[in-house]
């Protein structure tokens, strides 16, 4: 049996910078995420950030990764542009990618959409937030119930400049009655796109059980069709569509 192949990525600079942020993450965003796919029989998880060489994303990263996820926010900018033509390439050859948050606005996300997508409404007062499963039947939000309870997070409202998805799977709902798409599939040539709203990082929201189990069912649901035969000791095999 193949393990699939993960690649958590992470800017890494609140973290680093923030010791609000330090204290929710002392390991980083991108090592919350990775410990909990770790539980998983047949996840095979490895991290990469900004900082490193070729910013963690070698020929060799990208070449054995069958999922990358893809955190951001302050440094879209200092993201190399060869590194984001790399990871393109590879997502219309089959690779899956996994935006998440603030990754909106990243060149990666905007090179695939084909718009400047960090176009939204925006807020940060800690509201209430219910994200509404509006396909059940979708294997993302296998295990899921009606909706997503998040009490404290930051806001992003619409108009959010996206190109309409290919399947949307959540809608946000804030205590100051904005909505969001903050759940987006789109199939880029070979390759699966999802991107998932929740996530600012003054917030625990990468310790939510059900923000991680969306993440892991996101990551078997963006797998090339290689990964179909993994199984996993905490939730069931998910059917992964062509």
């Amino acid at each position: 049996m193949t393990n699939l192949k993960v690649t958590v990525w992470n800017e890494y600079r609140h973290e680093k910078q923030n010791e609000h942020v330090a204290s929710i993450y002392p390991e980083g965003i991108h090592n919350a995420i990775r410990g909990y796919l770790k539980t998983f029989d047949g996840f095979e998880v490895r991290t990469a950030v900004l900082d490193e060489p070729e910013h963690g994303l070698s020929d060799e990263v990208l070449n054995g990764t069958d999922v990358l996820i893809w955190w951001g926010h302050l440094a879209h900018s200092e993201v190399r542009d060869d590194i984001v033509e790399k990871v393109r390439a590879r997502v219309l050859e089959g690779m899956g990618l996994i935006v998440l948050h603030s990754g909106n606005g990243s060149k990666i996300f905007e090179s695939l959409l084909g718009t400047k997508t960090g176009s939204l409404k925006w807020r940060d007062d800690g509201e209430k937030e219910r994200i509404w499963v509006i396909e059940h039947g979708h294997p993302i939000t296998d295990g899921l119930g009606d909706y997503i309870e998040i009490p404290k997070e930051e806001m992003y409202g619409e108009r959010f400049d996206i190109p309409a998805p290919d399947e949307l799977i959540f809608i946000s709902w804030f205590e100051g009655g904005e909505v969001f798409r903050s759940g987006c599939c789109y199939r880029r040539g070979k390759g699966k796109l999802f991107y998932f709203r929740p996530g600012h990082e003054t917030f625990p929201i990468y310790h939510h059980p059900d923000v991680l189990k969306v993440i892991a069912n996101g990551v078997r649901w963006a797998a090339p069709v290689q990964g179909a035969s993994l199984s996993s000791g905490r939730v069931a095999p998910l059917e992964l569509r062509n």
